[in-house]
Formats: structure tokens, sequence, C-alpha cells
């Protein structure tokens, strides 16, 4: 039955007040394998997704953005796309997709789609089509197909690496049965890097983006945003092992942010300024600064790129004051939304991360044996805390499903259960991204922890999940999903989202703290108690006694 609260959501959708929606919206990431299994196979699907909208409403979202759920040979989790206009049936039918979206909207919920455009599956009828046609044809032409170098053809085209390690070429067999041309696949060699210089490929992607607007699709997240263009003659690169495979820190990396890549964009932007309802394109550009990540979303091409140099920021106060001030001048700088995100389906949980005491390069994950095993105590506690300040800056923020939860990243996967390509790829090495991935728990007295019925699960779920799940946290003061209620209740009421930064000076070095409005923000990143102006608690992420705001705590503060 539709809540009062839904009602007057619902309202607020259909008759929108103001600026662009996605210029202030908090969107909830849902990963499908993962979030809810109405089938009870194990894997997460969309009538699942569909059963829990009334508990999204209920935490306060304002839309959510789906991973990929498209039809797929599922070689990574999703990420290879075999047929971009259908549902792959492990999630379901494009009736179901239609059901979901429709009671997603009528709750007041926007839904943002995966878009995964910088390679497809090797299983995509174009690159069947590429591998049974000769060497240098128009069926090839479609992807990154290279002759190798050597006297005859037995080397790479160069010496690029796979994001998820090893090399990036594979080497084709020919009609004849001899070796022959090479093609490029910046991730796994099941999922082909397409050639955005060709006509055709621009062509496809025009009408995929118009078959799900047609649908009534929000947006689109757009995977790899920074990669499709690849720099010209496709020249021999040695990455920075410091950047992180998605090259988060590196400058000039030949296939990552190269200037063509913005015409795709520029395209893109009048197709959705084609439909009704501010329809929005959000960007998965890791770029070294947020002032290049914000090239993404000048006036004429994308409306929101993830703010990864604020995640990979570590909880330290003089760093974070720095990204959130160049964050808050680049972005808005190209009359862009600055976004906030602490965690997603590709990087450590910052209930784990942000407890880590050693280097840990994005997409390598942790397990067992990495070293600076985070303490779970201090993780939570500077979660809770990076949050309370993440929702209270102006913008768009980002959640990413359980977070809401406080769940860590789930470290102990046998080997012979994981599923992440790097995995298998960096032979053990790379531990992966499984550990984010772990189904979440709704009911801690349930089969699979409430995940589905059956007690299946594709990734196994931890004991702790019990203590954990959202049911054992409903309603019970001082939990991390009350927290994020109040958080998301408060940050509406207020605007938040819509106001200004204004930094207070006198907590010193490892406060952070500024006004938004009538609020006062303080997070204490030390471990010595600050004392506290006078004010009303809205909010905070831990207790406070005594005026005191402990370490590893941040405080929100109604003041005049």
């Amino acid at each position: 039955m539709t809540s009062p609260e839904t009602l007057e959501r619902t309202d607020a959708f259909l008759a929108p007040i103001g600026d662009e929606w996605w210029r202030t919206a908090v969107i909830y990431q849902i990963y499908p394998r993962s979030f809810a299994d109405a089938s009870g196979d194990g894997i997460g699907d969309l009538p699942g997704i569909t059963s829990h909208l009334d508990d999204l409403a209920h935490l306060g979202i304002d839309a959510i953005w789906l991973s990929p759920f498209q039809r797929s040979p599922q070689k990574d989790a999703g990420y290879d796309v075999s047929d971009y206009c259908d549902v792959d049936p492990l999630f379901g039918t494009l009736a179901d997709f239609d059901d979901m979206l429709a009671a997603a909207h009528a709750r007041g919920i926007r839904v943002i789609v995966d878009l995964v455009p910088n390679h497809s599956s090797a299983q995509h009828e174009w690159f069947q089509q590429a591998l049974a046609a000769a060497p240098h044809s128009a069926e090839r032409a479609r992807y990154m197909f290279r002759d190798g170098k050597g006297e005859n053809g037995e080397l790479p085209p160069n010496n690029w690496e796979s994001v998820f390690g090893g090399p990036a070429w594979t080497r084709v067999v020919e009609a004849d049965g001899k070796p022959g041309q090479w093609y490029l696949h910046l991730f796994d060699s099941s999922q082909p890097d397409f050639d955005w210089s060709n006509a055709q490929v621009r062509e496809e992607f025009r009408r995929i983006l118009r078959f799900w607007l047609d649908r009534g699709v929000d947006g689109f997240r757009v995977d790899v945003a920074h990669g499709l263009v690849k720099a010209e003659g496709l020249p021999d690169y040695i990455p920075n092992p410091e950047a992180g495979s998605m090259g988060g820190e590196a400058e000039n990396v030949p296939y990552w942010g190269q200037d063509a890549v913005h015409e795709v964009y520029r395209d893109w932007r009048k197709i959705l300024e084609e439909y009704e309802g501010h329809r929005a394109l959000a960007a998965e550009a890791w770029l070294p600064t947020a002032a290049r990540t914000a090239e993404w979303v000048r006036h004429d091409e994308m409306h929101q790129a993830f703010n990864f140099p604020y995640l990979e920021t570590k909880w330290n106060a003089a760093d974070l004051r720095e990204v959130i001030d160049v964050s808050l001048d680049a972005f808005p700088g190209v009359g862009a939304p600055s976004t906030w995100v602490l965690s997603n389906h590709d990087v450590v949980r910052h209930a784990s991360r942000l407890a880590l005491t050693a280097e840990n390069p994005q997409g390598h994950g942790i397990g067992p044996d990495s070293p600076g095993q985070p303490i779970r105590e201090v993780g939570l506690a500077r979660a809770r805390a990076a949050t309370t300040l993440m929702l209270a800056l102006p913008g768009s923020a980002y959640l990413y499903q359980g977070e809401e939860l406080g769940l860590p990243e789930v470290i102990d996967i046998p080997g012979d259960a994981r599923q992440d390509p790097t995995w298998f790829r960096t032979n053990g090495e790379r531990y992966g991204r499984d550990g984010c991935r772990v189904p979440i728990p709704w009911n801690a007295e349930a089969p699979a922890y409430g995940f589905n019925e059956s007690g299946a699960s594709w990734l196994p779920q931890p004991a702790e999940w019990a203590t954990l799940a959202r049911d054992a946290q409903t309603g019970v003061e001082g939990s991390t999903l009350e927290l994020y209620r109040t958080l998301l209740a408060e940050r509406r009421a207020r605007a938040l989202g819509a106001g200004s930064l204004e930094w207070i000076d006198g907590y010193g070095p490892e406060a952070v703290a500024f006004r938004n409005g009538n609020v006062t923000v303080i997070a204490n990143t030390g471990s010595t108690p600050l004392a506290l102006a006078d004010g009303i608690v809205i909010a905070s992420s831990g207790p406070i006694s005594d005026g005191e705001l402990p370490g590893d705590t941040t405080v929100w503060l109604e003041t005049a």
C-alpha cells in the first residue's frame, strides 16, 4: 500500500519545481545480481528490485542507477553485453523492466540504466561477424582489429595491458586455420573494444539510447566514459603502478581521456534533449583531477561525472578540504553540479577502505593475505563519519547498495568461489571486486538473509550479515540504516544539495568544518575530541557527550 510519504514524493516527481533534478539528487546504485532475488536461483533480478522499491522510498533516495541487466554471457557480471536492447534472462524480461520502471516512477524514484559503449561481449552479433570476416573487412572495422608485429605478425600491435591483468590483445585464428590479426580488449578477452572512429558504431549507439529513452528511462550511467577513443597510432605505454587499473592518477594515457571522446557525448547530449523530463548522462571517468573530470560535464556534454578524486581521498582533514575546494570550483565552473561518492561496485567498500593501512590501488581488492587489514570498528566509524560529511555537501550524491547498512568488504571469500575476471587473469595476485558485490542482507533470520527464499547466493554471504540485515536495523536508534534515513530526510528538508559551502576555522588541523545554509558540519578525522560550539544536534555519526566531538565522528548542528 502506498504511504502518505510516497504519495507526497510522487506529486513532486510529476510536477518538479526548480532546477533539474540531477543537480541535487541522491542516487542509489543497485548491482542487480546482489540486490534481491525473486526467482530463488541465487542471482538478483528485476522483480527482486521491484519488490523492495518501498524500502528505497523509505530510505529517502531520489533515483536508482542499475548496473547492467542487458543480455550477456556474464563473463564480467554483465559488463560484457551481447544485446544492448534486451534483458538477460537471468534478470527477467523487458516486461519486468517496464514494470519496475513504472513502479519506481509511481514512488517518485527516477531510473538510470548502465550503458557500456567501450566494448561489447565477444558473443555480440557484430563480433561474431568480424571473426568470420576477412582481415581489413567492414565487419572488423567496427572493432579494434590490427595486424601484429614481428616477421609473421606473431607479436601484439603494442604493449598495452588489460585493466584485469595480462595483455590487452588476443590473436584470432583465421578461416584458413592460421593465426591472424589481433583485437584489442582493455578488459577481458571476452570484451573486445569498439572502434569509435567507425560511423556504424556511432549510429548503433544512437539507436540504443533512443530504445531506452523511448521506454521512459531517466538517464544513463556511461561505463568507462573516459575510454572509447584511443590515441592515433596506438603508441606503446607502460602504466604507473600507483595509478590504479583505471588510470585515475595518470596523465597522457593513450587509451584514457582522449580529446575526441567529447564529440561522442556532445552528440548524445543532443539526443537526450529531444526528450522531456531532464534526462541525464553520468560519466564514469577515472581522471587525475577534478578539473580534468569536469571536462566531461561542460554545458553541451554530460550532466554529471563521478568525483573519483573525492572517493580516493583518505580520511584526512587537509586532503578532504582540498578536494572539496577543488571540486566546488571545477564542476560549477562548467555549469555542472559537484558529485560525491564513497563506494561502488568496483572499489573496496568505504566501511573497510577508510581503515586500510596499506596502499590498495583501485581494482586490486582485498583478501585474507592483503597487507594493512582493516579494523572493523574503525572502518565503520569512519564510514559513518565520511557519509555524514558527504551528504551535507552541495550537489548530487551517490550511494552504493548496502552502505546504508554499514556493510564492510567481504574479505574471506574462498578462491574457488570468486567470480571476478581480475582474480583469474592475475592468477590470484589481485582479489578483484567480489568483496563489494556479495548479496546484501534484508532479514536476519531468513534464508540467504532475505536475499531470496531459497538460500542460494552467487557469492557466499558471511555470518555477520545477520547482525547487519535491514530488519535488524530498522527503527533501532543509532543504527547505520537510521543514520542514513535521518541524513537524507534532513538533507532534503534543508535543501543542502542546492546550498553553498562556507568554511569555518577554529577547530584545528584535524577538523573539516563548514556551513551550508543553517547547518554547521564538523568532522573530526583525528583521535583527540574537539570542543563543539553551541547548537542543536541534527544528526551525528556517533555518540557525542559533554559538548565534545570524538575522533572519527561528524556532526550536523543547527545554527542561527
